[in-house]
């Protein structure tokens, strides 16, 4: 085919391979322009291409080296991508898909992570969308007018011949085709010789298995069947019209053979989305929706999973603990096991970082060793309390940890932790002095609580202020003052005073976009405020009108309020969502909207490397995903059918293990590994908050009970009172 002597962009949209070898540097500024331009959450690899005629609308793009999206291509959603992936013309990739390194997707192909229910109590368009997403391994072909649903898993090697609807999941090294899609073949069968490759999938059967790009046109395939093909085998040439006798065998297969797969005589499956809460997102249009897979089958999945989960892992192994008993007094002793257990656990195949899956296995419901680390770890930090407590005493105040300057923090900390695992004050002051320390540090006209040393903070114009620590001392004083008894002796007055058009402008100017934390913080502290103000019977303040702003700006495709950033992904989304709703949906015992995508958002969160890679986890991050994957959990169902609930399970086994071992005895647990926060020195901080985050993991797995403790301050996990005007 000849070419012109210098392709023009339109070339190169269509033909997106010659621009790294023919592009000009005019040409390459453009390209920068145009992947510049791409919105949402959005990381490009090198030597990447993206057609500026493409629709690329993504939630959370990572297109990785040496990858290309043609032209006239539909992205939207989430698309994690590895190396030398190519997205060829009119693709659509929606919802959330994962593929790995070499993948090739040939044109006119749909790849649609995610569904519409079909519920009969409201019209088609008023559906709720759900999403358990596509993983595609490395290594893949998929060639042309294909079409792939939500929930399916594509092993690695594999190939997908022209028009299949893949409805099931493909193990690996399958050649596979038909309308629903079936396996044809192992690709490392030898044809004609009733012989098998060596299996070993470390040493591929053909040179497609590198994963490497053809330079001149990635329309050539990458794989490369055996020479003398049987009349069914793949029909090389290039992916834009691949496996078109395979394609026509799989349809007259399926034909012979109406309702079941010839190759294990079992009904291919629907997947029918879970019972989503009233709240659910509507959808405009059921075109991408209940898609191809609705008429695949006639046997319908228990709602909100598939009949063989296989996206899931069935099983992780068990560690095998030491027998004996565990002194209490001494966690170095008590945690061997649960250490040994935590540093298997690490190793464990499941979630990677770019949101793949290995095969595995999952814990047992083996709960004697479990329930002994657990068990043990409580009585442990219940001996060692009074302790850490002293630790962190300086003889007139409470310090976060020895060498640090007092704070008020420090102090509600104390009696927060010695309320959870002593069921008392801290033995330093009586009750009626930490009330009276407490109660004092209150200024009576504003309300607020400055930090030891410091001014009061000046308030803005709405009355309320912006940031600083007082914001906080809002929920940990009233909190601290809470368990003592009377709570916080006078109401916040610039919350009580706010007009329903100051909250409103306060809240539009929030730093959604740039610092979604510090918005949701702001709210947490608001709303707080307003839950001690109604408990001195005040009728002021505006938090319907909070309510009432929360719920229609809240985003549908993620539950959540704010944008992430290239540098922190959903970092800032997710923090600020846990702060925001723990003050005020949680708090007021009020359901949080789209928990469904609210739990999709969190769970690709705590994949990102940079925030839950080796040694980077520290407590607010683990919180800031814990909390919403409960508070979602309590509304979704919490059953082993309850939405996504097997990875909920795996996550949090996976935390336990690794948190666990990390206590220090007679000292606690520091904030975090990394330096953000108070960093790794153990602490009041740390360990007020990793005694929460451990009854939430404990609580996701159905084992809170075995802690002997339950948070009843500022973590507390039933509301502070149900509505807006009623107690709890």
């Amino acid at each position: 085919m000849d070419h012109p002597s210098q392709p023009s962009e339109r070339h190169f949209d269509h033909c997106p391979w010659l621009f790294a070898a023919e592009a000009t540097e005019e040409q390459r500024a453009a390209q920068r322009e145009v992947q510049r331009a791409v919105g949402g959450d959005t990381v490009i690899g090198e030597r990447c291409y993206v057609a500026e005629s493409a629709a690329v609308f993504p939630d959370r793009l990572r297109l990785g080296d040496d990858s290309y999206i043609a032209a006239h291509a539909y992205v939207t959603g989430e698309l994690d991508t590895g190396s030398h992936c190519t997205l060829n013309p009119f693709t659509t990739v929606r919802g959330n898909v994962v593929l790995g390194h070499g993948v090739r997707i040939g044109a006119h192909t749909s790849l649609l992570g995610f569904n519409h229910s079909m519920a009969p109590d409201r019209p088609v368009f008023r559906q709720p969308l759900t999403s358990r997403g596509i993983r595609v391994g490395d290594d893949v072909w998929i060639g042309s007018h294909v079409i792939v649903v939500d929930g399916v898993t594509i092993g690695g090697h594999c190939v997908i011949g022209a028009g299949a609807v893949v409805t099931r999941d493909l193990p690996a090294w399958s050649v596979a085709a038909g309308n629903p899609a079936r396996v044809l073949r192992d690709r490392r069968e030898v044809r004609g010789e009733g012989s098998a490759a060596p299996t070993d999938p470390a040493a591929p059967a053909d040179p497609a298995a590198s994963g490497t790009q053809q330079p001149d046109d990635s329309r050539t395939p990458t794989t490369h069947p055996t020479p003398h093909p049987a009349p069914s085998a793949v029909a090389t040439g290039n992916p834009e019209h691949p496996v078109q006798v395979a394609g026509a065998a799989g349809a007259k297969a399926a034909a012979a053979a109406p309702g079941k797969r010839p190759d294990d005589s079992r009904t291919p499956t629907t997947h029918p989305t879970p019972h989503p809460a009233p709240s659910a997102v509507a959808a405009d249009n059921l075109e991408h929706a209940v898609q191809v897979a609705g008429s695949a089958g006639a046997k319908a999945a228990a709602p909100g999973k598939r009949p063989d989960d296989s996206r899931t892992p069935t099983t992780h192994p068990t560690p095998h603990p030491a027998p004996g008993t565990v002194a209490a007094g001494n966690l170095e002793h008590a945690l061997q096991v649960a250490g040994a257990a935590g540093a298997k656990a690490a190793d464990l195949p499941g979630i990677l970082p770019g949101g793949g899956r290995t095969s595995g296995t999952r814990p047992t419901s083996d709960a004697g060793p479990r329930s002994a680390n657990l068990a043990a770890f409580a009585d442990a930090a219940r001996d060692q309390a009074a302790g850490l407590l002293d630790r962190c005493w300086n003889g007139e105040r409470y310090v976060d940890r020895p060498g640090a300057g007092p704070t008020v923090r420090a102090h509600c900390d104390a009696v927060e932790i010695a309320d959870l695992l002593l069921g008392a004050v801290p033995a330093h002051l009586s009750a009626e002095e930490h009330i009276g320390r407490l109660s004092g540090l209150q200024d009576p006209k504003s309300g607020l609580v400055p930090e030891f040393g410091e001014p009061l903070p000046v308030a803005d114009g709405d009355g309320f202020i912006g940031e600083g620590a007082a914001l906080y001392h809002v929920l940990c004083v009233g909190y601290a003052l809470d368990l003592l008894g009377p709570g916080l002796p006078h109401p916040v007055q610039g919350v009580r005073d706010m007009t329903v058009h100051q909250l409103l402008v306060r809240l539009e100017a929030l730093t959604w976009r740039t610092g979604a934390w510090g918005a949701g913080a702001w709210v947490d502290s608001f709303a707080t405020a307003a839950h001690w103000n109604l408990r001195h019977d005040d009728g002021h303040g505006t938090p319907e009108s909070l309510f009432g702003w929360l719920l229609t700006r809240a985003d549908p495709w993620t539950g959540m309020w704010g944008s992430p950033s290239a540098e922190e992904g959903r970092l800032q989304v997710v923090n600020g969502y846990y702060r925001l709703t723990r003050g005020s949906f949680a708090q007021f015992g009020l359901p949080v909207p789209y928990p469904e995508r609210v739990v999709d958002a969190v769970l690709d969160h705590a994949r990102d490397a940079r925030h839950f890679g080796p040694g980077r986890e520290n407590a607010c991050n683990v919180l800031d995903v814990a909390h919403p994957l409960w508070l979602c959990t309590q509304q979704l169902g919490r059953s082993a059918d309850g939405y996504r609930s097997g990875e909920i399970r795996d996550w949090a086994e996976r935390q336990l293990a690794t948190v666990l071992p990390r206590w220090q005895n007679g000292r606690g647990f520091g904030f975090g590994q990394g330096a953000a926060g108070p960093g790794p020195e153990p602490g009041l901080q740390g360990t007020e908050m990793w005694l929460a985050i451990i009854w939430y993991l404990a609580d996701l797995l159905g084992r809170s009970d075995e802690l002997g403790y339950r948070p009843r301050g500022i973590h507390r996990p039933e509301p502070a009172r149900q509505g807006i005007t009623g107690l709890s």
